[in-house]
């Protein structure tokens, strides 16, 4: 099965080019595993995936990426940067979202044939983590519900003792609608094998989203107590990502 990689709207409305932040931690030496490129969610950048996932991922020999989003863009224009970056890297490469990052790559495996896929803290359908989010941080989101900006705070994010909200950046407004209103993404181009990971603990992704998204994909969660919504900079950030190349290295390299 093709790739959608060209579809009739980027022909008559195409993206708008932007210079893309791309960061990276590449094996020494290169390993010839397939690279995985980390997609973040709305308020975070590559930054997040370089504080800690980055540098490990490197360290068990596979060449690691993060995607900032755009400044000013669209969940359209986000799938699209995702798709360009995945398809100029030197091997077919392995998609990790998180956050509304793994509605990015959920769209954006219909579009490019990955080699696998793993959606952490997946906000799938942003009317529920909104309500969710509403019951732990009325005043950031109620915004949100009005088309305004989403306020998170550091207890929706991080276990305690973890902070990095002063990082958080706010999207713009068009990007939250952009996140309520998106379809239902189409079936992954060439069914690659899929991984959902989070916690019984996040505040913004329940336990039921992570069973709904996992049933999805014809598996079950694998799930980390007492962690945040942001596993990737959890005190403890490195039980999820070698549980994440662990699955990875029985899926494709067994």
């Amino acid at each position: 099965m093709s790739s959608q990689l060209l579809r009739f709207e980027d022909w008559t409305a195409p993206v708008p080019a932007v210079r893309r932040e791309v960061l990276s931690a590449l094996p020494h030496p290169d390993e010839k595993n397939p690279p995985l490129l980390f997609v973040p969610g709305l308020g975070h950048g590559a930054w997040a995936f370089r504080e800690h996932w980055l540098g490990h991922a490197a360290s068990r020999g596979f060449s690691a990426y993060a995607l900032s989003p755009r400044a000013a863009g669209s969940l359209r224009a986000y799938v699209h940067d995702v798709v360009q970056v995945a398809a100029g890297l030197p091997r077919q490469t392995v998609l990790i979202g998180h956050g509304v990052g793994a509605l990015v790559v959920s769209h954006a495996l219909a579009r490019y044939p990955a080699k696998a896929a793993v959606l952490a803290a997946p906000v799938l359908d942003g009317w529920p983590a909104l309500g969710a989010a509403l019951r732990t941080n009325p005043f950031g989101t109620l915004p949100a519900f009005f088309g305004g900006g989403l306020g998170l705070s550091r207890k929706q994010l991080y276990s305690p003792g973890c902070t990095y909200e002063r990082k958080l950046t706010r999207e713009p407004t068009a990007v939250y609608r952009s996140v309520l209103t998106a379809s239902r993404p189409a079936a992954p181009v060439g069914s690659p094998p899929m991984l959902v990971v989070g916690s019984p603990d996040d505040k913004i992704v329940t336990r039921k989203a992570l069973d709904r998204t996992a049933a999805r994909f014809g598996g079950a969660p694998l799930l980390f107590p007492g962690m945040g919504h942001d596993l990737m900079l959890d005190t403890d950030w490195q039980e999820p990502i070698d549980a994440v190349i662990d699955w990875l290295e029985k899926e494709l390299l067994a």
